[in-house]
């Protein structure tokens, strides 16, 4: 026989002279399975997860191989006597707060089976693994028959000193929400609706577990409300909660981050909670902020997002990362119940004027002539690479887009609206992508404008009096897209925006908060005969509905 008895793949496999009676083969079948003839020869492969099912050691698949004498070659005898005696273990330590894997076995062999879960340090020539897919290996290494000696003296759960306890009322929906989270083994997404409580789950679920926590926030608004929020719907004391954050950067059992924050600080966080909590998770697969989740060993999470599906398709990164989505409702669904307010969404049509529409339909040739009809996404991808073409396609891409969504006629449709919005004593937010057609959309109607660099007093400031007011509008950059909660805003209207399904659904969020006789209203205003017009079109009627007869949504022609 030649060295083959033992495959070069990630099994032990073994041969069997001549014909093998039934009786022995339903022997063999218990721990492994069957892969034909070869040379007169049947060839088995050893099933660990048959070993662990039908209860059998490894000492008594090797006294069944031994008890067919000559007919098994001593090639899959000896390797088999080589993995009992410690040849398929490995070795887990922490070495300078990294967790370390030594195998005692052919390495090839091994990295088949937990590649993903390892990095491999050449100049070392060690693999270190991820502490976000500790767990994950542990498990992964048990089913395929790995032998572990586990000296990394990570618990399965750090348990805070003092039992927390939770004061708020679920509603039906949270309660089946939590319940579905702590059936997936204390991990998962939830994906419900801005408006819905997501935060008080996430309080709910805190204090159930009463383990060491590190809240993930994307903005420090959001921060400070999840601080506001433990306060009010848990017991736990002052001094139990901390922001890592700016000059603070204190840790407690409850600690509230940011992406940023806790991105640059990884290391710091990494084994010190067991309960991993991100908003806004859809945010987390962003090659930067996918770090947090790879270099947290919390072997429990909870991801929270009212628009999980990414227009990059990079949502299913969450799954494997957070546990996947455990519960999911529309905002027609909780509309439905009278949790969140009625809605309705208009398109509203503008033209280009005549000096848009010339320049507009040159850069559009320029760009057809430049990508002879590659998709734009090819265009991008090349673009990055490098492609001085392509880089230039682009950049005339990027003129037409500012050409569309700045049009002029927009000014006069946002000032109509407005107009007629205020005389029904309504609570406006005007929301666009850039900074200087917000400052000058706020100029011609006399109202507050709130950007990325609005300095942090005028901006609580602008918030607070914005909330007092009883009626009025605020205009907005991205940084009104999440974590804006002013439960009386009842209109929206969209100048720019980036035309993907999530932002449009996380801008309609910001009007859905529930108040006695609210029906809320979104406007889109789009410029005909462009992308921008095609975009509106084609983005799917909003996620969120699931029965399109349910749908809103109308065509206008009020301008």
């Amino acid at each position: 026989m030649s060295g083959n008895d033992i495959a070069g793949g990630n099994q032990l496999k073994f041969r069997v002279k001549g014909w093998i009676d039934r009786e022995i083969f339903a022997n063999l079948m218990r721990f492994s399975d069957y892969k034909g003839r070869e040379n007169g020869e049947s060839l088995f492969e050893i099933n660990y997860k048959k070993i662990r099912e039908n209860g059998i050691t490894l000492e008594e698949v090797l006294n069944t191989l031994k008890s067919l004498g000559d007919k098994v070659p001593p090639l899959s005898i000896q390797a088999l006597e080589n993995i009992i005696k410690g040849g398929n273990k490995i070795t887990l330590y922490l070495e300078n707060d990294e967790i370390v894997l030594k195998p005692n076995s052919y390495i090839k062999d091994l990295f088949v089976n937990l590649k993903e879960y390892l990095v491999y340090e050449r100049e070392k020539k060690i693999f270190k693994v991820y502490p976000g897919k500790y767990f994950d290996l542990l498990k992964k290494a048990k089913d395929i028959g790995l032998e572990i000696e586990n000296k990394t003296g990570l618990p399965d759960s750090l348990k805070m000193s003092k039992k927390i306890n939770f004061k708020g009322e679920l509603r039906n929906y949270q309660k089946e929400a939590l319940e579905s989270w702590k059936n997936n083994s204390s991990r998962g997404i939830i994906a419900l609706p801005t408006g819905s409580g997501k935060t008080v789950i996430g309080a709910a679920a805190i204090a159930e577990l009463g383990e060491m926590t590190l809240i993930i926030t994307y903005t420090k608004e959001q921060l400070l409300q999840w601080m506001e929020m433990l306060k009010n719907f848990t017991d736990i004391p002052q001094s139990m909660i901390a922001a890592f954050y700016s000059e603070e950067k204190r840790i407690a059992p409850i600690t509230i981050s940011t992406y940023q924050t806790a991105f640059r600080h990884i290391k710091t966080l990494a084994y010190r909670f067991s309960l991993l909590v991100v908003d806004e998770v859809h945010h987390l697969p962003a090659d930067k902020f996918k770090t947090i989740a790879l270099g947290m060993y919390s072997p429990h999470r909870l991801g929270l997002s009212a628009t999980v599906i990414r227009e990059d398709g990079k949502h299913v990164e969450l799954f494997p990362l957070m546990g996947g989505v455990i519960y999911y409702k529309t905002p027609q669904e909780l509309v439905e119940k009278g949790f969140l307010s009625p809605y309705a969404s208009y398109i509203v049509k503008v033209g280009l004027s005549k000096e848009e529409e010339e320049k507009y339909e040159k850069l559009k040739n320029i760009y057809k002539a430049l990508t002879l009809g590659i998709p734009f996404a090819e265009v991008l991808k090349r673009a990055k690479s490098g492609d001085s073409r392509m880089a230039k396609a682009l950049k005339i891409h990027n003129e037409m887009v500012q050409i569309y969504q700045k049009a002029k006629a927009k000014e006069e449709a946002v000032k109509k609206i407005v107009e007629q919005e205020l005389k029904n004593g309504s609570k406006i937010l005007v929301f666009t992508q850039y900074v200087e057609q917000a400052e000058k959309l706020g100029n011609m109607l006399g109202a507050p404008v709130l950007t990325g660099s609005t300095e942090t007093k005028l901006r609580k400031k602008i918030l607070e009096d914005f909330k007092k007011a009883q009626s009025g509008v605020l205009v907005l950059t991205t940084v009104g897209d999440e974590g804006l909660d002013i439960p009386d805003v009842n209109v929206g209207i969209i100048v720019a925006g980036t035309g993907s399904r999530r932002q449009f659904v996380q801008r309609l969020g910001r009007l859905l908060r529930p108040k006695p006789e609210k029906t809320a209203k979104l406007y889109e205003i789009v410029t005909k005969g462009t992308a921008e017009e095609s975009l509106a079109r084609k983005r799917k009627k909003l996620e969120i509905d699931s029965d399109e007869k349910e749908k809103k949504s109308k065509q206008t022609k009020l301008f």
